[in-house]
């Protein structure tokens, strides 16, 4: 631990000269990377402290600010974790870094299950930092969870997220494409989730430095309409998924009616487009017949 006083650090905070866009990102690595929130900063404020426990020195934070302004490398692979729902996942450039917008994806799937006691096989493809799984798997003991990323980095850097939170065995990680590694599952799934990859590739090449240059492709491109892996992951589901069983995707922000189409042709139901925060048609969830 670094000591250093309130003060100091409220000091160090004031010399840094950033954008009105920039400052939250700031908080930010100073709460990931030296382990004091803003709120607490908020704090010495009101009422200054002689000592500060930090994880890392001042001129650490400083070195890794430049970094962030530099190179527009995220403050999330700057400290190798990020913030999501009530999760502290650790994170690096072998996986996206999990945005706030995907979060909502696990109240969809928790509104689809009446009774948490009830044994459940739930799946998520392309699972990344493993965001998703560890969240449902972590909900309740009765559910089995099955994440499979085609990236073994991805699995190996899952696979450690959740043994850090959790001491159960009820997560199961694969490497392979979408549900390839599943198929001694076929037919048994009752809920499918994934967030695949579903930017346009022109849409994605006019994408932030900090995106392009850091965040693996592989996680966000989906072809010339967004829609090459979401095909894939609909066309196969008949396969996996139990009778009455549920497909949850999330999607391009004008991608849910062709989601919508798609699942009609595979022989879903109850197709319904779930919008996000922003009252956008980020999310479609389908049932099969």
């Amino acid at each position: 631990m670094f000591e250093v006083s309130s003060e100091e650090l409220i000091l160090w905070i004031q010399n840094i000269k950033t954008e009105e866009e920039d400052r939250d990102s700031l908080y930010l690595l100073i709460d990931l990377l030296g382990g004091i929130s803003r709120s607490e900063i908020y704090s010495f404020k009101i009422k200054s402290q002689k000592v500060v426990n930090m994880k890392v020195s001042l001129d650490y934070l400083s070195k890794s600010w430049a970094e962030f302004i530099h190179n527009k490398t995220p403050i999330q692979y700057l400290s190798s974790c990020c913030y999501w729902r009530d999760l502290n996942l650790e994170v690096n450039n072998h996986v996206l870094i999990p945005r706030i917008e995907t979060e909502q994806i696990i109240d969809i799937a928790l509104n689809l299950i009446s009774d948490s006691t009830k044994e459940l096989l739930i799946t998520d493809l392309g699972t990344g930092s493993g965001a998703i799984a560890i969240s449902l798997a972590l909900k309740s003991s009765h559910w089995k969870v099955l994440a499979t990323d085609i990236e073994q980095n991805a699995v190996n850097l899952a696979t450690k997220n959740f043994k850090k939170l959790s001491n159960s065995n009820n997560l199961k990680f694969f490497c392979g494409t979408w549900w390839q590694p599943l198929k001694k599952y076929a037919g048994k799934i009752d809920i499918a989730i994934s967030n695949p990859p579903y930017i346009p590739s022109k849409v994605y090449k006019n994408l932030s430095i900090s995106v392009k240059n850091h965040e693996p492709q592989i996680a966000l491109n989906g072809g010339d309409d967004g829609l090459l892996h979401i095909r894939e992951i609909i066309k196969e589901a008949p396969k996996y998924l139990k009778k009455d069983g549920w497909l949850l995707l999330e999607n391009h922000f004008d991608q849910a009616q062709k989601l919508k189409t798609l699942m009609l042709h595979n022989g879903f139901e109850s197709i319904e487009i779930i919008k996000d925060m922003n009252g956008i048609g980020r999310f479609t969830i389908g049932r099969y017949k």
